[in-house]
């Protein structure tokens, strides 16, 4: 009745049907898990990518489905058994390959110029003459600098030993010698500036011809990726067709957009009047480092490049429901261990935002609004995810919300979480130190990022497990968003999920998450609280 909502859905059973049969076809494409596309890894492995299914009925009501792939595959955009692109810079049409023809050429030229002896040949002498008068010029700024020391020493042994007039005098003698030095600088920096005239002057005329063919390869580079954009058309289910630039208007263009599976599906059912039934994207083939995959399992669509263009290719059918919109907190209790004065100490419940969102009023903040409305400051001295229970702090005044997150700040504070992780670990404890960044492209989500993620530590114990599960303890010592979710999943860390993680793993009764312990300095009587409240689950 409702087609998938692509960015939160769990797949139907007819999506799993057609991508158990798509992925035993994988299996026999052995060659594929060699060559997925232009990605490779470290070790020149390639790494796997995004296929998607998309269950359809034909004109003579015939439910089949139709198949496609991420980007290129084995360094083509066409294979049997697969939907084509959106469109094929390759083939579709003359206008790439010619522009690129000119592009290069554009490339050739300047190679010629920036590599000509006569270029190189001045850049260098340019390059050694003006070390030559820099140290000229810092040579005399080093005589002027002694030169005035020495007259301060002068200056103080002619105030103890001349008259006042006779000192009058030699201070005038000094600024006179002072202004003679600066003259000086003047003639030694014009003198270098001379010598170096003439070379500058053939250097800019040849970087004048380098900046011009810049120009002109930049803007014929941009002339071409707006027509590339301007010939990927999508169109909807009203028959309704847009280009990358009508879809894009409010935010940038991300390289790729167009080349992800849904969108490739979608406008293969609508030109060919399929009516979409359901859709599925799975992972296949290697795991990157940064991004959290695994093999088989379905993920929703990229928010980055994706859902500018579905919500076009989506526009008049009926959806299945976005759950985030369908949220509602009305039985989530918040419990309360402590409070006095200062603070309160409660217990989130899974299932409540820590803050409002833009769609969702009802959180903890609006809540301890209601409950406190003399509350100064801005209440909650930290936040717990949405899916996540257990213990917070609440401050009721500023300096007591100072006091909590000077703590945080310097890690005095003491916290312990506890989890249920899917499978069984071979270690009884350790650490997980993997630096996170946000994946852009697939916002909430987090990724490892070891050149430009902030560092991530965790301190985990092993409770109990049985031949399913594990129950450990996590210490964060850090406090990066989503940090335990994605060291317990990534295989670089624990490799195993927390139960009920609809990002990183599997969809559960709920997420076996729980922030159970507190230690803490009191913001007025500076003494140490320590609260502790048990996880609702276990194994």
């Amino acid at each position: 009745d409702k087609f998938t909502f692509p960015f939160f859905y769990q797949p139907h059973q007819l999506c799993e049907l057609a991508a158990k049969e798509l992925q035993e076809h994988l299996n026999t494409q052995t060659e594929w898990k060699h060559n997925f596309g232009l990605n490779t890894d470290k070790k020149n492995e390639a790494i796997g990518k995004m296929f998607g299914v998309l269950v359809v009925q034909n004109q003579q009501n015939e439910i089949g489905y139709l198949a496609a792939f991420s980007g290129k595959l084995a360094e083509s955009n066409h294979h049997s058994k697969f939907v084509p692109p959106v469109f094929d810079i390759l083939t579709d049409d003359v206008f790439f390959n010619k522009g690129m023809a000119e592009l290069n050429l554009l490339n050739n030229q300047l190679k010629e110029l920036e590599e000509d002896k006569s270029y190189t040949t001045l850049k260098t002498l340019y390059k050694t003459k003006s070390s030559f008068a820099a140290c000229e010029i810092e040579e005399y700024r080093e005589l002027m600098r002694y030169a005035k020391k020495k007259r301060k020493e002068r200056r103080t042994i002619a105030q103890k030993t001349l008259s006042e007039q006779d000192y009058k005098t030699f201070c005038d003698d000094l600024v006179r010698e002072s202004l003679a030095y600066r003259h000086q600088l003047g003639v030694v920096t014009k003198s270098c500036n001379k010598r170096l005239e003439k070379v500058q002057e053939k250097l800019e005329k040849l970087e004048i011809k380098i900046d011009t063919l810049k120009t002109k390869r930049k803007n014929k580079s941009a002339a071409l990726q707006q027509k590339i954009f301007e010939h990927y058309q999508f169109l909807n289910s009203n028959g309704e067709q847009k280009d990358l630039t009508k879809i894009f208007t409010n935010t940038p263009i991300i390289a790729g957009a167009g080349e992800c599976a849904a969108p490739k599906l979608l406008q293969y059912a609508f030109a060919n009047h399929y009516q979409p039934i359901a859709m599925g994207e799975f992972w296949w083939g290697k795991a990157p480092k940064s991004e959290l995959r695994k093999e088989g399992r379905f993920y929703p669509a990229c928010s980055g490049k994706c859902k500018p263009i579905l919500g076009h290719m989506l526009k008049g059918m009926k959806l299945e429901d976005d759950p985030l919109l369908q949220y509602t907190a009305e039985d989530k209790v918040i419990e309360t261990l402590y409070e006095d004065e200062q603070i309160a100490v409660i217990v989130k419940p899974a299932g409540l935002l820590s803050i409002p969102s833009k769609e969702i009023k009802d959180s903890v903040l609006t809540r301890m609004q209601k409950k406190y409305p003399k509350a100064s400051g801005p209440i909650l001295a930290h936040r717990l995810d949405k899916l996540t229970s257990g213990i917070m702090l609440i401050s009721k005044d500023l300096e007591s919300h100072k006091y909590l997150q000077q703590q945080f700040m310097d890690k005095s504070i003491k916290k312990r979480y506890c989890a249920v992780l899917e499978g069984k670990l071979t270690q009884s404890e350790g650490e997980v130190n993997l630096p996170l960044a946000v994946d852009e492209d697939n916002r909430p989500m987090q990724k490892v990022d070891f050149e430009s993620g902030r560092k991530a530590l965790t301190i985990w114990r092993l409770v109990n497990q049985n031949e399913e599960k594990s129950m450990v303890t996590f210490i964060p010592v850090t406090g990066r968003t989503h940090q335990l979710r994605v060291h317990a999943a990534h295989p670089q860390g624990l490799d195993s999920p927390i139960v009920g993680d609809t990002l990183y793993g599997e969809k559960a009764e709920r997420l076996m998450l729980h922030a159970e312990f507190i230690q803490f300095k009191h913001p007025k009587s500076q003494e140490v609280l320590i609260f502790e409240n048990k996880a609702p689950f276990g194994i």
